[in-house]
């Protein structure tokens, strides 16, 4: 069974940490659904300040919910629309500081404020995206984005 550790040190050695627990959450498993529900509930405890923690997966020219710690969320984003969509379409993070100022931003909880998007890659393919959402303006910062790029980078090796 899963037990937590206190997150405590410096937000790089608290990082740290959450990477290790996500690897011994999934080393043995293979299946994608279960170890993206175990990553999303990982960066649900972890985190604080969001309001929202999830992947979308590629289906065709779109991405689909996968699993998810929230409200219930948009089903499908077509590529190109959104943060998500169009962190896809460029194949690399994005992070907003103010989701109302972002051209076509889709509102899928109206407490969201910031954002970040983490494409996730494998096999120089596209398939689906980290998404972070926190009820406070400008909730993500540097140290978010390269942790959680590894973050991304870690769980994809058992995808």
């Amino acid at each position: 069974m899963f037990h937590t550790t206190a997150y405590e040190g410096t937000r790089d050695e608290k990082y740290q940490l959450v990477k290790k627990q996500l690897t011994a959450l999934i080393e043995d498993e293979s299946n994608m659904i279960a170890n993206l529900s175990n990553a999303a509930a990982l960066l649900n405890q972890f985190l604080d300040r969001i309001n929202w923690v999830g992947f979308y997966l590629v289906e065709g020219n779109e991405l689909v919910l996968g699993p998810f710690q929230g409200l219930p969320a948009c089903v499908r984003i077509p590529f190109g629309k959104g943060v998500c969509g169009t962190a896809v379409k460029e194949r690399k993070t994005l992070r907003v500081e103010d989701v109302n100022q972002f051209p076509g931003h889709i509102a899928c909880d109206s407490a969201s404020q910031s954002e970040i998007v983490v494409p996730i890659i494998k096999n120089n393919e596209v398939i689906g995206v980290l998404d972070i959402d926190s009820p406070e303006i400008n909730r993500f910062d540097e140290v978010d984005e390269i942790h959680l790029k590894e973050f991304v980078d870690a769980l994809v090796k058992h995808l």
